[in-house]
């Protein structure tokens, strides 16, 4: 696919925050998607949920607790931006021929190879800032996640589901988060994670449905295209295995049935972007899948009343 000229630049880089920057950097701040924070929230949020749920703010400690969140707030932020820099590296082939990809800052070759690879070791650099915050067993933990997230990239090569690796990757934070503050990975910290793991399937299937043509084209693999006429009913699934597994999560903490009540909020929100997702349409699957930011923050909620109760 050839790119013109006069077309190499997108709009995102003549306006807003990043048209604000110098002209030599707006590219590199493309690449780390520093306009589209999406992603930052949704790689935070099962580290808060963890850390909220694991009854952070019990006793008093609520100082230390928002210094975590905080801390596991820039480690979601630099771990995303080095991620979407590893990303466009291993796929600036496939993304020339994408077109909701091609003017990405590799693709288009805006940003250099060699920049990429340094913004990459300086996100890694914050990360490495944010993981020496952590206990060691915690540390362990996370660092553990780095097989994983290098895997990613190739896993649309190789299956028809590299949303659920993705949902591997992007649910990591839960287990660093309940480590840090239960001290081990007991029960409720797993299901948890794995709760987050089909979350995350179910919004990427939704993010997937605006590339299926594209990804037709190039050989790209995705739950979407495996789903097919099927991708609503497979979004529900997902949605609620997730609430079935953060329901038995939070059975593990309190006896009180009543304790359930608190994922209502993020139930209702799940059965609201099933039933109105418009499936061919892209515009509206990328409206539903950044509404996940707020089912993130209704779980966060739900898991700060339990964890505090």
């Amino acid at each position: 696919m050839n790119i013109a000229a006069e077309d190499v630049v997108p709009d995102s880089e003549r306006r807003g925050l990043i048209g604000a920057l110098p002209r030599a950097a707006r590219p590199y701040a493309s690449l780390i998607r520093l306009d589209r924070p999406i992603g930052a929230w949704l790689l935070f949020w099962p580290g808060a949920w963890a850390a909220a749920l694991a009854g952070l703010w019990k006793e008093g400690g609520g100082v230390d607790g928002w210094a975590l969140v905080a801390w596991l707030a820039l480690g979601a932020w630099a771990m995303r931006s080095a991620g979407c820099v590893y990303n466009d590296i291993v796929d600036r082939d496939l993304d020339r021929r994408v077109e909701r990809t091609r003017l990405r800052p590799l693709a288009s070759g805006r940003a250099s190879l060699r920049g990429a690879w340094a913004v990459l070791t300086a996100m890694s650099l914050v990360g490495l800032v944010v993981l020496l915050q952590l206990d060691r067993p915690a540390q362990i933990v996370a660092l553990a996640s780095l097989a994983p997230v290098a895997l990613y990239p190739f896993m649309k090569r190789i299956t028809w589901w590299p949303q659920a690796w993705l949902g591997l990757v992007f649910s990591w934070a839960a287990l660093v988060g309940w480590m840090q503050i239960a001290g081990s990975l007991t029960a409720p910290g797993l299901l948890l994670y794995a709760g987050s793991i089909f979350w995350v399937i179910g919004y990427d299937t939704i993010y997937a449905l605006q590339d299926r043509e594209d990804d037709a084209l190039v050989g790209v693999r995705s739950s979407a295209r495996a789903l097919g006429r099927h991708a609503r009913l497979g979004v529900a699934f997902c949605y609620a295995a997730a609430l079935v597994l953060w329901a038995l999560a939070i059975s593990g903490l309190r006896q009180e049935g009543y304790a359930l009540l608190a994922l209502l909020p993020v139930a209702l929100h799940f059965l609201w972007q099933v039933a109105t997702l418009k499936t061919e349409e892209g515009d509206d699957a990328l409206a539903k899948f950044r509404s996940n930011r707020f089912a993130g923050l209704l779980m966060f909620l739900a898991c700060l009343v339990v964890g505090t109760a």
